[in-house]
């Protein structure tokens, strides 16, 4: 429960309203580690704190990134950090991405907005482990051109023959001559085996829904797919309760879930 001083190495604008901040432990502590999909709760000492999923390589590494929309009062504060500011960290936490358990599978990765974050360390892992996979697909949807995320890193990927990627925008400017529609279009413009395929998903759980409605009429199965779901996390060790969804606490039992364990929870209203 006691937050780790980090040190801010480096903040990255990454689009109008996400950014980026490139955080290091202290020294004494050594490298610090987590697989795909954790999350540290990032903490501004006097203003509070927020569950951030890593958006960077992933194992035992020097520092870690950390990929965060402004939506409140502490990510404004986090926003206006630069190089040698303090936060305190306090993690990783909970479920990862089953990378382990996709191996000899076709991967199809299917991210809407800032879900590319959480998403980016599982990509780089089956990137860098390129030979443990079958055909891996990486599909991203934003709202607009300016929206997207990492749009560099994406053209490199784009540019491997080992890998189709595919970007969509809900609203397109002139100067886009890209794809324009929801993310779950593109689900039936890659080729996978979908018996032998595994899904990770992340996004908004309207989304979230729509993707693994489409990856099921394109014959991936519920408990081939897992979604990672962010509600309400504050004290990150299934004390609180706000995190809870029915008999689950997503922050130790989650975030990464398998879709068929939590398909008729999302389902309740208002639950």
């Amino acid at each position: 429960m006691r937050p780790v001083p980090f040190r801010v190495l480096r903040r990255k604008r990454e689009t109008h309203d996400t950014f980026s901040l490139v955080l290091k432990p202290p020294s004494a502590a050594g490298p610090f580690s987590f697989a795909p999909g954790q999350f540290n709760m990032v903490n501004v000492f006097g203003m509070g704190e927020v569950p951030l999923s890593m958006s960077g390589h992933s194992g035992e590494v020097r520092e870690i990134v950390h990929t965060i929309r402004v939506v409140g009062p502490v990510t404004q504060t986090l926003n206006r950090l630069r190089a040698g500011g303090t936060v305190g960290i306090r993690g990783p936490f909970g479920a990862s991405w089953p990378l382990g358990a996709a191996e000899g599978h076709d991967v199809v990765m299917v991210a809407g907005g800032i879900g590319l974050a959480p998403i980016r360390p599982a990509i780089y892992h089956v990137l860098d482990h390129r030979e443990k996979y079958g055909k891996v697909a990486i599909l991203y949807g934003a709202r607009t051109p300016h929206d997207i995320l990492f749009l560099r890193e994406i053209e490199s990927w784009r540019g491997r023959f080992d890998v189709e990627v595919e970007v969509t925008v809900d609203r397109a400017s002139r100067d886009w001559h890209g794809l324009v529609g929801v993310v779950t279009g593109l689900v039936p413009r890659v080729h996978f085996d979908p018996g032998n395929t595994v899904a990770f998903v992340c996004g908004p759980e309207v989304m979230i829904t729509f993707a693994v409605r489409e990856l099921a009429r394109s014959g991936v199965p519920a408990r081939k797919t897992y979604v990672s779901l962010e509600r309400n996390m504050k004290c990150a060790i299934g004390l609180c309760g706000h995190c809870q969804l029915g008999p689950l606490f997503l922050c130790k039992d989650g975030p990464v879930l398998r879709y068929d364990q939590v398909a008729g929870l999302l389902r309740m209203r208002e639950l």
